[in-house]
């Protein structure tokens, strides 16, 4: 069912796999250094048709101080990090409290529909419900506002994060939950001093993806946002595009800009991601 490990195969399989490895990885991280690459040339290069060589200077740290000083970049990451915080700890709380109720009260005759009705919204292709969704807010008056995007963030990804962790909580050992009960805990207090400590892995890698994913919204910050003043990063690069006319290495500086919270978000949390994605992948 799984693929046997690289130290298993052949000499000859294992001297292709460490020469396609590297090459397949640059192939894959080539669009990203020529973006770097451009943010760091001079304007003089692109003029001068110089796009693809090496730049006759090396402008870091102009191009980058020049991003934030002529345009509203800071205004952009700020607003991105008032959208995609809140949505990760709203989702994620929400998708605890209900993973846990779907997987430990057995007892509940309507947790099988209501986990299926979970999965089932996941298949919904979000961008069918676009007029419903501008409609709702602009009756809500919630459109143009930073607090509509994050509820409605929190309502498309709670639905993701719950079938994940109920997954997550319901692979854990049943008899502890029972155990507890018959020393007379609470079931908060299993809740929060058991079962969420014991699922802190599923936790960090579940709050990485969702960073992620919000993060790098375009679609919904384009339907629900309006106001300059309110727009996130992603959608903020396109204007700084009219912004930065013919000056390829500032647009660039600021996609990097973009790029750069969820890499770092990633890295932070890099032991407990890896260790969410492989909870329960062993027996014993």
């Amino acid at each position: 069912m799984f693929p046997a490990p690289i130290e298993k195969a052949p000499a000859s399989a294992q001297i292709a796999y460490k020469v396609a490895l590297p090459v397949a990885l640059f192939i894959w991280l080539l669009p990203l250094l020529a973006i770097f690459v451009t943010s760091i040339r001079p304007a003089a290069d692109i003029n001068a048709g110089n796009v693809f060589g090496w730049p006759s200077q090396f402008q870091l740290i102009e191009n980058y101080t020049t991003v934030f000083r002529t345009s509203d970049a800071a205004k952009y990451l700020w607003n991105s990090l008032r959208v995609t915080v809140p949505t990760v700890i709203i989702s994620i709380s929400l998708a605890c409290l209900a993973g846990y109720a779907l997987a430990i009260y057995r007892g509940f005759r309507w947790a099988l529909p209501l986990f299926f009705l979970f999965v089932a919204g996941n298949f919904v292709p979000f961008q069918i419900l676009m007029i419903p969704v501008r409609d709702l807010s602009v009756r809500t008056d919630l459109y143009d506002t930073i607090t509509g995007l994050v509820l409605f963030h929190a309502a498309f990804q709670t639905g993701f994060c719950t079938l994940f962790m109920r997954n997550f909580i319901k692979a854990l050992p049943y008899e502890l939950i029972e155990s507890a009960r018959i020393e007379g805990v609470g079931e908060f207090k299993i809740f929060w001093y058991l079962v969420l400590p014991l699922v802190r892995p599923a936790i960090a890698a579940l709050s990485v993806l969702i960073f992620t994913f919000v993060w790098n919204d375009f679609f919904w910050a384009t339907v629900l946002i309006q106001s300059d003043e309110l727009l996130p990063i992603t959608v903020g690069v396109r204007s700084l595009n009219g912004q930065f006319v013919n000056q390829w290495q500032l647009v660039s500086a600021a996609s990097l800009l973009a790029a750069l919270p969820p890499i770092f978000m990633f890295f932070a949390m890099q032991k407990h991601f890896i260790a969410g994605l492989t909870l329960g992948a062993t027996k014993g």
